[in-house]
């Protein structure tokens, strides 16, 4: 049996990712003894948040239909992809479901969880944009997979400053 998503519940999903991204990346910031972090930090929950808008757009531009049609998903593949976020697993901002940040972590441990997160989420959106139209903003898809890709180098870069 397969899973179906509607766009509206794809849509929630991508925004719920972008505000535990924020809220991740605040957490870290006030932990950060570093400025340079501190400010890197805080750069990237404002990033987070300019997606988490984007995502609200396109989610109000769905029509009535879209909003009830399910996604027709023949190999199960994107499904499935949106179902593993769904259930929880790797949503960006969260370092597991059981775990929290603590205040403890080092810098490094914080660049590693971000960057694992950042990485969940690349495979989310990538998921999500095979099932998005053109007319839905797919385009829009594509430039916040870009985004993220990017977010993942900066990360790697600071991580790699640590060294």
């Amino acid at each position: 049996m397969g899973i179906t998503f509607n766009a509206d519940e794809i849509f929630e999903m991508a925004e719920e990712i972008e505000r535990n991204g924020a809220k991740f990346y605040r957490e870290a910031a006030e932990n950060a003894s570093d400025e340079k972090m501190k400010r890197m930090l805080l750069d990237m929950a404002v990033m987070e948040d300019g997606h988490l808008h984007t995502f609200e757009e396109m989610r109000k531009e769905l029509g009535l239909r879209e909003k009830e049609a399910m996604i027709f998903d023949r190999d199960n593949e994107a499904a499935l992809y949106l179902q593993t976020m769904a259930d929880g697993r790797g949503y960006e901002g969260k370092v597991s479901l059981a775990e929290k940040l603590t205040g403890k972590e080092t810098p490094e441990e914080i660049l590693r969880i971000a960057v694992d997160a950042e990485k969940s989420s690349v495979v989310f959106y990538v998921g999500l944009k095979d099932l998005v139209s053109a007319r839905a903003g797919k385009d829009k898809v594509e430039g916040i997979i870009r985004e993220e890709m990017g977010h993942i180098a900066t990360l790697k870069k600071e991580l790699a400053a640590l060294k």
